[in-house]
C-alpha cells in the first residue's frame, strides 16, 4: 500500500467571507415582513426579553430561548450580540456566571450598581474578576418584572 501512486489531493473549496456570514435564508437582517424598526422579529422578541428583566437579576442565553419558545443560546446571543446595546444587555449572560468577554469591567459596573449577587473569584482565577452568583441572581420570569407581566 505505502509503494501505490496516490491521486493528488483537490484543492479544498472555499467559501468568500461575504457568503460564510449571510443570515439563513428566511429571516435577512432588517429586511423581515412587518419590521419596521429594521430588526430582524426574533431579535426584537429577545430585546424585549431582557428589557423585561428586573435589575438585579439576570437570565442565561438559553433561558431567554427557552421563554420565547424558539430559537436556542446561540441565536439569543446572536441577537444581543448585533442589536443589545440598546437594552440591558448585561442582564443576559453566561449559563456559568462569567462575565461577558470584552466587557466585563463594564458589566461588573452595572452589576455592582444594581446590586446582583457576585461570587467572588479565587486567588487562582484570571483577573480575579467574580462571577455571578446564578443561584440568587438567575430570574425565572416568575414574579414582578419591569412591567409586572412574567411572560411575553
Amino acid at each position: 500500500m505505502r509503494n501505490e501512486k496516490r491521486e493528488p489531493r483537490a484543492e479544498p473549496t472555499r467559501e468568500p467571507p461575504e457568503e460564510r456570514f449571510r443570515e439563513p435564508p428566511g429571516e435577512p437582517l432588517g429586511e423581515g415582513p412587518g419590521e419596521p424598526s429594521g430588526l430582524p422579529d426574533y431579535a426584537e422578541r429577545v430585546l424585549d426579553v431582557a428589557e423585561l428583566i428586573p435589575a438585579g437579576r439576570v437570565m442565561t442565553y438559553g433561558d431567554v430561548a427557552e421563554w420565547l419558545g424558539e430559537g436556542g443560546p446561540r441565536q439569543v446571543g446572536r441577537a444581543m450580540a448585533l442589536y443589545g446595546g440598546a437594552v440591558p444587555w448585561w442582564r443576559v449572560v453566561r449559563s456559568d456566571g462569567v462575565l461577558l468577554p470584552g466587557h466585563e469591567l463594564s458589566a461588573l459596573a452595572h452589576y455592582r450598581e444594581e446590586g446582583t449577587p457576585l461570587r467572588e473569584a479565587a486567588r487562582s482565577a484570571e483577573g480575579h474578576l467574580p462571577r455571578l452568583d446564578m443561584k440568587r441572581a438567575r430570574w425565572d420570569g416568575a414574579g414582578p418584572g419591569a412591567d409586572g407581566t412574567a411572560h411575553i
